[in-house]
């Protein structure tokens, strides 16, 4: 594809579409700034509303590439020779976390779409989003909190709370999205084939609104999670997110990959059997 986040405008509308439905819009290399372009590229249109966060193919994101970066050898991004210096796995994955957090900072409010997966690194793009809609068959999850991963926007907690955030996070289990809306996690979901529909049902009555209100409304929201201390912890859990990928279990979860590939490895992992 010769756009890995596609940017289309339509009326009031603006659609951002992750465009790598061959890997189901795993997130890659380029993915990260790709979708903060087009965050700029809608806010600086003074025709646009509001942002319509969507993936092309089966899935919204299936998080990272991991079959592209746990299976080649290290040295590998997220990945390196030990011992391993934990600033450079930091700046990569902050500013990763960054650009995904510019769907939270747009000045137009990002309404996400989600069908098939949400997961990992996918779920952390949808959850920087200020509005989730899924599909009731639909599934989100952080299977990382396993083994291999923390969520570097930890928006979990901060949309549900500390006891259903842990419940999530101490498990990486996956839950579809009838069971995230009555978590809290997401404002609705709906049947698939009701999805579009709904979704541009809420953009369509938001972009009848002033941009300087939206604009108001959306920061004035955003600044009341600042004072909760959002940025100090999305630093502390983007550190982790890098030990988790170094520890004596990451190296070895690593290794494993390398060894029978990612899909049999996750299913160890996720099965218990390998720990």
């Amino acid at each position: 594809m010769d756009n890995i986040v596609s940017y289309k405008k339509e009326g009031r509308l603006a659609f951002l579409t992750l465009n790598r439905p061959e890997r189901f819009n795993a997130i890659n290399h380029e993915m990260p700034s790709a979708i903060e372009k087009c965050v700029l590229q809608a806010n600086e249109d003074k025709d646009v509303h509001v942002i319509i966060l969507q993936g092309t193919g089966k899935a919204f994101c299936s998080g990272y590439d991991l079959k592209e970066y746990a299976e080649k050898p290290r040295p590998q991004v997220g990945s390196q020779d030990m011992p391993w210096d934990p600033t450079i796995d930091y700046k990569m994955m902050k500013r990763n976390t960054e650009q995904f957090m510019s769907l939270w900072r747009s000045y137009k409010p990002v309404i996400c779409k989600i069908h098939g997966y949400a997961v990992a690194g996918g779920s952390d793009i949808a959850l920087c989003s200020d509005i989730v809609i899924m599909a009731d068959d639909a599934k989100i999850g952080y299977p990382p909190a396993r083994l291999w991963g923390c969520p570097t926007t930890m928006m979990w907690v901060y949309r549900l709370g500390v006891e259903k955030a842990k419940r999530m996070l101490l498990t990486g289990d996956l839950i579809t999205g009838i069971e995230a809306e009555k978590m809290g996690l997401i404002y609705k979901s709906c049947p698939k084939e009701l999805l579009d529909e709904e979704v541009l049902k809420l953009a369509n009555r938001m972009a009848g609104i002033p941009q300087n209100q939206l604009m108001m409304q959306k920061m004035v929201i955003n600044q009341a999670y600042n004072q909760m201390g959002l940025e100090n912890t999305q630093m502390m859990a983007t550190i982790f997110d890098g030990i988790t990928r170094h520890s004596p279990e990451g190296v070895a979860f690593k290794n494993r990959c390398e060894e029978v590939g990612f899909k049999k490895a996750v299913k160890e992992r996720d099965n218990d059997e390998y720990i």
